[in-house]
């Protein structure tokens, strides 16, 4: 019977809680878009109507 590799199983745990923990920080800094929202306004809402609509002309009516 083999011995157990003590030292590999330890590595393998310590990149676990490694890759966890960077999940959970990234995570914190850039939330999934298809996560809760709690009550937050998308981006184009925020503008208050600053840009105009994509179906109106930019400029004066020529016509």
């Amino acid at each position: 019977m083999a011995t157990p590799n003590y030292g590999y199983e330890k590595r393998q745990r310590e990149l676990a809680k490694k890759k966890k923990k960077e999940e959970k920080l990234r995570a914190k800094t850039h939330p999934r878009p298809d996560g809760p929202q709690d009550d937050r306004q998308p981006d184009d809402a925020q503008a208050g109507g600053d840009a105009p609509a994509s179906d109106q002309p930019a400029g004066p009516a020529s016509a």
